[in-house]
Formats: structure tokens, C-alpha cells, sequence
């Protein structure tokens, strides 16, 4: 069985992939960069007015979380206990697994708080 693609098809479809295999490629090279990034403390901090931060409640310092306003908050929950938080013991900033490319305050707090076990 003899199978013909147009040219129109041929050039959609190389494309198609070149586009993707490029996308790849950004992913793959932003998710290797990050980690050394990380390392040298060269990852912007998260400010409390980025979308996603404003979205999920994000405190640079837990002292300052109205309890009212978040029922679910405790006062010794801080980033540095929260499941979510990475990178070294006593850094004050550090990566987190919510906030991508940046780094959290180790004493703030938001409300996907999940404590550490």
C-alpha cells in the first residue's frame, strides 16, 4: 500500500515537531538550570503580590497571618516545617515546591501549609 502526504501535510507536520522538540528542549534545559540556580541563591523571592501567591495566602513571616481570616492557620506552622519546603536546614530562603524559579521565606507561611513528618 502505496501512502502519499501532500507537501502542505509535510511541512505541517515538521513543524509540528520542530515546535515540540523545542518546547522539550526549553523544559528540559529550565528544569536543569534551576537546581543550580538554587544552589547560588540566585532564584528571585517570592513577593507576597505575585498571582500565586496572593492565591494560596502567602505570608513572608507566619507572625503576621490573621488567624481569623485563615481558620486553618496554628502559630508554629512556618514554611521551615512545612512538607513543601526544600533545600538546606537553616537557609532562610529557600526553594519550594509550589512556587517554581523562586524561593520562600523559611518563616512564612501559606495556606497549602502540610507539616513535615
Amino acid at each position: 500500500m502505496k501512502v502519499t502526504i501532500s507537501r502542505r501535510e509535510a511541512i505541517r507536520t515538521l513543524s509540528l515537531a520542530a515546535g515540540t522538540l523545542l518546547v522539550a528542549r526549553g523544559a528540559a534545559a529550565a528544569a536543569t538550570d534551576a537546581p543550580a540556580a538554587a544552589a547560588t541563591g540566585a532564584l528571585p523571592h517570592v513577593l507576597p503580590t505575585d498571582p500565586l501567591a496572593v492565591a494560596l495566602a502567602y505570608h513572608d513571616d507566619a507572625k503576621t497571618v490573621d488567624a481569623a481570616k485563615f481558620p486553618t492557620f496554628k502559630p508554629e506552622q512556618k514554611c521551615s516545617n512545612c512538607l513543601q519546603l526544600k533545600g538546606n536546614e537553616g537557609d532562610t530562603w529557600r526553594p519550594c515546591t509550589l512556587f517554581v524559579g523562586k524561593l520562600v521565606n523559611a518563616n512564612g507561611w501559606c495556606r497549602t501549609y502540610v507539616k513535615k513528618v
